[in-house]
């Protein structure tokens, strides 16, 4: 799923690849992407895109005031093409990934790029919004504080904390709470932080909200800046080759040595490393404990 550094990248990239241009089409395969229809998605057609901005996991774009606002969820991503002038009109109801096609008008070369939004999996839950104001995309008026902001200070985040008595993992996930973080950054922070994922948030001390506080930050600033410059199509494997213990179960931590661990639940997994968070004690899994019943 991409998470904060991978969309604030593909904004940045969109910044400099569509700002100032007319868009010509949004062309919908997957109607069911599509969660508005006033006003229309043609009404794009024409417009030019002013400005491209993130909110949590959407992307914003600003089109002479009418804002095209989406999510890519769990398996969307966004793929710029650069020039789409002889790719046929998308079909409704195609059974490839592609969901939406947002074509852009020619430049002095003649080339009409633009890109396609497109979604893996079964679980089709990327989604499309046509507003003219972005809070009236359910998704952004609930989003909690940005952790990049000036404003998500340790004193702030000690505030969230202290009123919730949620495990810290799932607290970080939680996009009214903070936005931005999903599952694969919350395993990476509290790893960096060397805090246990089931850690009630409501009994941090002081200095273990100093400590989550620079955890979230820099590890977030971290990847966007590895991030920065880079292609939307090679976001991806930058993102999994920068990640230290999610997805890296019976992997060696390369801070201590131990092995990864993981805990599984019904549509996700957490990866952790005992030693450095656990106080080497393994997490319980559930699931794993049930098949061994």
């Amino acid at each position: 799923m991409p998470e904060l550094p991978e969309v604030e990248s593909l904004a940045e990239f969109l910044r400099e690849r569509a700002v100032g241009r007319t868009i010509a089409a949004v062309e919908i395969s997957a109607f069911h992407a599509l969660k508005t229809f006033n006003p229309p998605v043609g009404a794009l057609g024409g417009l030019t895109v002013t400005s491209v901005s993130r909110h949590g996991k959407f992307i914003d774009l600003d089109c002479d005031g009418l804002h095209f606002v989406t999510h890519l969820a769990r398996a969307g991503w966004l793929r710029w093409r650069e020039d789409l002038s002889g790719a046929k009109p998308v079909r409704p109801g195609g059974k490839n990934p592609l969901a939406v096609r947002v074509r852009l008008a020619p430049d002095e070369s003649g080339l009409a790029p633009g890109f396609d939004l497109t979604e893996a999996g079964t679980q089709k839950r990327l989604a499309v919004y046509v507003v003219k104001n972005p809070d009236e995309v359910p998704g952004v008026a609930s989003l909690g504080p940005d952790p990049l902001v000036a404003e998500f200070t340790p004193e702030a985040l000690a505030e969230i904390l202290r009123a919730s008595r949620t495990q810290i993992k799932g607290l970080l996930r939680d996009q009214k709470v903070i936005a931005g973080i999903g599952n694969a950054y919350s395993d990476e922070v509290l790893h960096v932080a060397k805090m246990s994922p089931f850690k009630i948030s409501a009994t941090f001390t002081d200095a273990q909200v100093a400590d989550l506080h620079e955890a979230i930050v820099g590890t977030l600033r971290d990847a966007v800046e590895r991030a920065r410059g880079l292609a939307a199509k090679d976001l991806k494997a930058e993102k999994k080759s920068g990640l230290r213990v999610h997805g890296r179960t019976g992997e060696k931590c390369e801070v201590c040595g131990d092995t990864i661990r993981e805990v599984s639940f019904a549509d996700s997994s957490l990866q952790y490393c005992p030693t450095c968070q656990t106080g080497g004690k393994p997490l319980a899994d559930r699931r794993l404990s049930k098949l061994l019943k």
